[in-house]
């Protein structure tokens, strides 16, 4: 699976989540705010799910996920959901974030961008107002009860003429709120009081939709532009009227906007798809899981570029078949000199059951046109390889490979 959350201090623990639409297509990932379980989301679910799978997920310590040991950080919460998405073999989703669920949401994109095709930002923050404010009302759930504040809560939630018209709403909103684990609520004001995701807003590649509500007196207007100043690829929308949960006060067109965004990126995400299957095919899966597992944030951008340009567009064309242009990679990067390129696709062109004496020919070929340097090095690299024994079912029958573009490829990531 994917890259996980490295600096998460504490353990994680397993999330309880609801799971719908067809397994089969691609999946929506929804967090929500502090207070609030999965229900949260119902407005969406239902139009989502006609054309996507869509995993509702009660963070830790909410609805019926437990609260885990002592305080976390943001880094811990996206842990939980990341080993989510592994124990469900969900390697890449459509992240949607509210929130405390915004915080985690960003959180992913920015450490494990490989994770998110798209990214939806409601109603959050990249600093969420004063340490302080946060500490003191863990102080104050842990003493009194989450029931304590469910009121000042939930009149965050809404604007008051939603609140006078929809009593009901209110109610069972405190109701969600008193239910929440005064642990787990307490533990994710803590994560929230030391989590500041400005300097990592640059580093979501994600296409990002930001959506605010113009009423909402937690996450401002002016907190949502930033998140979209700082994201590259974002746009922002702001709702009016709409208080903290804008999706359930504007649900018609948030649940519009957001499966416009998701629609609109599609070709994207068919890109990165189609690529990683003939990337595999054409490396072998151990080097593209190799190459997936030493993926960083800072290369992430990279390897996400040359997965859908050079395998999901060139290598994809039906123009030439894919040994011809494994012959074509061969000359060119023969010519070129590049040493690393040139030792990995050797190596992949062998194990696919590629003739020595055909990389022979290409290299001769080649020396006329590029020059006898160049074609001696690939050579050299051909005999290496050949002399290892390697089989077209990519096991090697003598001494284990020396370090090479294909035994390191974890720690440079760069290559295709």
């Amino acid at each position: 699976m994917g890259a996980t959350a490295a600096d998460s201090t504490v353990s994680a623990v397993e999330l309880s989540y609801r799971s719908t639409g067809p397994d089969t297509a691609p999946t929506v990932v929804l967090l929500g705010s502090l207070g609030s379980d999965l229900s949260m989301w119902d407005p969406q679910v239902a139009a989502l799910t006609t054309e996507y799978e869509v995993v509702a997920v009660d963070l830790r310590g909410h609805g019926r996920s437990p609260a885990g040991a002592g305080d976390c950080t943001v880094a811990d919460l996206a842990g939980d959901v990341l080993a989510l998405l592994d124990r469900l073999g969900r390697d890449r989703v459509h992240l949607v974030g509210l929130s405390l669920g915004g915080a985690v949401a960003q959180w992913i994109a920015a450490h494990t961008p490989a994770r998110v095709r798209t990214l939806t930002l409601l109603c959050t923050a990249a600093k969420f107002g004063t340490p302080q404010s946060w500490l003191d009302r863990a102080t104050a759930v842990r003493a009194e009860g989450t029931s304590s504040i469910a009121d000042a809560v939930v009149g965050r939630w809404f604007t008051p003429g939603l609140a006078d018209r929809d009593s009901g709403l209110v109610t069972r909103s405190r109701a969600m709120v008193a239910a929440t684990s005064d642990d787990g609520y307490a533990a994710c004001c803590v994560a929230l009081a030391h989590f500041d995701g400005r300097p990592d807003l640059a580093r979501i590649t994600a296409p990002t939709l930001v959506i605010a509500g113009a009423q909402d007196p937690a996450t401002t207007p002016g907190d949502m532009r930033n998140l979209a100043d700082g994201i590259a690829n974002s746009v922002l929308h702001v709702m009016d009227p709409a208080a903290h949960l804008a999706n359930i006060e504007q649900a018609g067109p948030i649940t519009s906007l957001i499966t416009a965004h998701i629609a609109g990126h599609r070709e994207r995400s068919a890109a990165f798809d189609q690529g990683m299957r003939v990337r595999r095919a054409v490396l072998g899966e151990a080097h593209v899981d190799r190459a997936v597992a030493g993926t960083t944030a800072f290369t992430a951008p990279f390897q996400d570029f040359i997965t859908r340009t050079a395998w999901g567009d060139i290598w994809s064309r039906p123009g030439l078949d894919q040994h011809t242009r494994r012959l074509l990679t061969l000359a060119v990067l023969t010519a070129v000199g590049n040493h690393h390129e040139l030792d990995m696709h050797i190596r992949a062109a062998l194990r696919a059951g590629v003739a020595p004496d055909e990389l022979a020919e290409v290299f001769l070929h080649t020396a006329v046109y590029a020059g006898v340097p160049n074609s001696n090095l690939a050579f050299g690299l051909g005999k290496a390889a050949i002399a290892e024994g390697l089989l077209a079912d990519g096991a090697p029958t003598g001494d284990a490979a020396p370090e090479s573009a294909e035994s390191s490829n974890a720690e440079e990531p760069h290559r295709p």
